[in-house]
């Protein structure tokens, strides 16, 4: 069965779950899942994890993320973006070094209350179903980092485009909503294209067409990226014999290997675990391997 990674630009108007669900199809297995929801709206990178590489989903889904984002000054929807319904407008939309003055109060660690319309849960409830019915409740404030945040091109006379480097949880049209909010002439997001996302960048992704095509011709699983690429950057560790025994029965083992997490292979280069190397000896974080 298929196994692995592939990087998606997600088209406009699809959500993150019918780019899982057409995959599904296109590769003939049931396990698929993402890392990190993009609203409809959005464009951009959409890391799908294929069959047992799901198993890497919950690792992915922390890393930072980085988008393009439009901001539009001037306007405030009930959405925080241009698809909703308009609720002020102001034609007073202050220059360029006082909008970059502003972001700094943005950067680093911060607290962001998430909008009604996303769907997050509070009281087991979606507050977008509940914002559709008219409805408003108490969202606590969340600690989100901005990482990096900068103003970049004029797009129009009341519109800008931004960059934003940040973590988990963060909501852009949020941050443009409150951006406009604290320059005193409202603000909303305009259009949202992730470029990065558990460390992979546009550059690595393909479009859904390029999948349909390839599926057509039989080699679709081709386009999958081994798991293991998504853990590049920890120390590999080779085992055989008892190890790889043990290994595959989720018992602790003896390896060479640095201190800290690693990536461990069998001797015929199968990426087997995650492990924690500690003393000469390793533990599994997270398997990998195919049980047969």
């Amino acid at each position: 069965m298929p196994s692995g990674i592939i990087i998606i630009d997600k088209p406009t108007d699809w959500t993150s779950m019918d780019v899982c669900g057409k995959l599904r199809r296109l590769m003939g297995e049931r396990r698929v899942g993402h890392a990190g929801t993009l609203d409809p709206m959005a464009t951009g990178v959409l890391p799908v994890f294929v069959g047992r590489a799901t198993r890497a989903v919950e690792f992915a889904e922390q890393g930072a993320k980085e988008y393009l984002a439009g901001l539009r000054l001037g306007l405030v929807t009930d959405t925080q973006d241009t698809t909703g319904h308009p609720l002020s407008q102001s034609d007073s939309i202050p220059g360029r070094a006082v909008i970059e003055a502003a972001l700094d109060q943005f950067r680093g660690e911060i607290l962001q209350v998430p909008p009604m319309y996303s769907a997050l849960k509070i009281n087991g409830q979606k507050l977008c179903n509940l914002a559709r019915k008219g409805k408003t409740v108490e969202r606590p404030p969340r600690p989100i980092t901005i990482y990096e945040l900068e103003l970049g091109e004029q797009l129009a006379e009341n519109e800008y485009l931004l960059r934003v480097l940040c973590s988990k949880g963060t909501y852009v049209r949020t941050l443009c909503h409150d951006l406009g909010q604290a320059l005193g002439c409202g603000g909303c997001m305009s259009s949202l294209r992730r470029t990065m996302a558990a460390g992979f960048h546009l550059s690595h992704s393909v479009t859904l067409e390029t999948v349909i095509q390839a599926a057509e011709e039989g080699r679709a699983a081709e386009l999958l990226l081994p798991v293991e690429e998504y853990f590049r950057d920890y120390p590999a560790v080779t085992i055989t014999g008892e190890s790889e025994r043990r290994a595959r029965n989720g018992n602790e083992f003896y390896a060479r290997a640095p201190e800290g997490t690693c990536r461990v292979f069998s001797a015929e280069g199968e990426f087997l675990l995650l492990g924690r190397a500690e003393q000469g000896r390793i533990r599994t974080i997270k398997s990998f391997f195919e049980v047969k």
